[in-house]
């Protein structure tokens, strides 16, 4: 199986499903395009060369075979055109062929992840326009502590979970750990990117699917072969 997470900035990646890819990437092929790589309007932010290293290094932990960059500017996605979005996640998937595209749930209250959504969205279509294009098996939303969460426009349906991968309590340690090797990304408790939060999250999530630690999507999309 491969996967393609679609990611608007760097560390998405692994607060989405960082322990799925851990696990899963034992046996299976992950591959990550992030749409703003520098992520310029970032707080505490490293300088450029320490971001990559971070993002390199976090990728390697968890077994991230392929990384694309994108440089659309950080929290300003809704200034650039849309097709330009799609024809960048188009081209990722175009090189990566994925069986599942994983991506962030529309609502986040995060400008570039819905707007990241919208264009996967978009391009995960690709297979339909072109025939030597492998044929997508499915489509996740994923959930990201401090922004999914924040889904306060009640004009849009909030994240709801109808997928869940068992990760068992070394996943989410070795999410947590991967996290931390971004500098200046996780926070003290009660905060939701700390350890604790994390790993309460994982636990919720996996007694809602009947285990110890999970890590939950929406899976809006789904095709099954003959």
């Amino acid at each position: 199986m491969k996967y393609l997470l679609v990611v608007a900035h760097p560390d998405d990646e692994v607060l989405g499903c960082g322990a799925m890819v851990y696990k899963k990437s034992e046996e299976d092929a992950v591959d990550v395009c992030i749409m703003s790589t520098q992520a310029k309007a970032r707080a505490f932010r490293p300088e450029d060369e320490a971001l990559m290293s971070d993002l390199d290094e976090s990728s390697r932990y968890i077994g991230v075979s392929r990384q694309y960059h994108g440089d659309f500017p950080n929290i300003e996605m809704n200034t650039v055109p849309h097709l330009k979005l799609v024809q960048f996640i188009e081209s990722a998937i175009a090189e990566s062929q994925p069986d599942v595209v994983i991506t962030h749930h529309p609502s986040d209250t995060n400008n570039d992840h819905m707007h990241t959504s919208l264009a996967c969205q978009a391009a995960v279509r690709l297979f339909q326009r072109r025939a030597e294009m492998k044929p997508l098996q499915e489509l996740w939303f994923m959930e990201v502590l401090s922004a999914t969460e924040w889904s306060v426009n009640c004009a849009m349906n909030r994240f709801t979970p109808n997928t869940f991968v068992e990760v068992g309590e070394d996943g989410v340690d070795a999410k947590i750990k991967a996290l931390s090797m971004y500098r200046g990304v996780m926070r003290d408790y009660p905060h939701p990117r700390s350890a604790e939060a994390i790993k309460g999250l994982a636990a919720y999530r996996g007694a809602q699917a009947g285990c110890k630690y999970a890590e939950a999507f929406e899976c809006v999309f789904r095709r099954v072969a003959k």
